[in-house]
């Protein structure tokens, strides 16, 4: 996606060899216009796909996904990080772990809101080392639905994240992949076909 690739460039900030801040229109600051062509795009992506809703993790997935699912014309589920009064007892739970903060955290999703043989398309800002949508994908398998496929705005391609996934044969489809931020140099990969890889 061109216009993203432009975006990072313009606005993102590069710190060492594996950080890429984009707060000022992805996940702090939201540049809503972007994000609904970002919406569009998936939509597109994923045209031929039945879709019932769309999944993604708390915080920084859930204005991607509530644009997109606008798109969609399906409900977001977000999965939750903290336990709440106001979140049903009766949850799906997933494990992943932050490399960002050093920790293990639980994540929760009502088992009212993901049903048995729905299909699931799973949405995030980043692919890094892909264990927040391992989660997510934990939590579909026990909801008996079905993994439709998993979009991601930025995936780091020098990271692990994307080789599992792929390898697991899921249906991923990264806007724009990175291969390297090599003293402060973005360098995309060329994406070849539908498959980005």
């Amino acid at each position: 996606m061109e216009l993203l690739e432009k975006k990072i460039l313009d606005e993102g900030r590069v710190e060492g060899k594996d950080i890429l801040k984009v707060d000022s229109f992805l996940n702090h600051q939201l540049d809503i216009n972007f994000l609904n062509d970002v919406g569009k795009e998936f939509k597109e992506i994923f045209k031929d796909i039945k879709v019932d809703k769309i999944l993604t993790i708390e915080a920084s997935g859930i204005a991607i996904a509530c644009v997109a699912a606008m798109h969609f014309n399906v409900p977001v589920v977000f999965a939750k990080k903290t336990e709440s009064k106001n979140l049903d007892k009766d949850t799906y739970e997933g494990e992943v772990f932050s490399f960002t903060k050093g920790k293990t955290y639980k994540i929760r999703a009502s088992k009212r809101y993901i049903n048995k043989n729905e299909n699931i398309l799973v949405l995030d800002d980043f692919l890094a080392k892909g264990r927040a949508v391992l989660g997510l994908i934990d939590i579909i398998k026990q909801a008996k639905a079905n993994l439709v496929g998993v979009g991601i705005v930025i995936e780091k391609g020098f990271q692990e994240g994307g080789n599992v996934l792929r390898n697991m044969n899921v249906n991923l489809k990264s806007l724009a992949i990175i291969d390297s931020m090599e003293k402060g140099k973005i360098k995309f990969r060329q994406q070849r076909g539908e498959n980005y890889v």
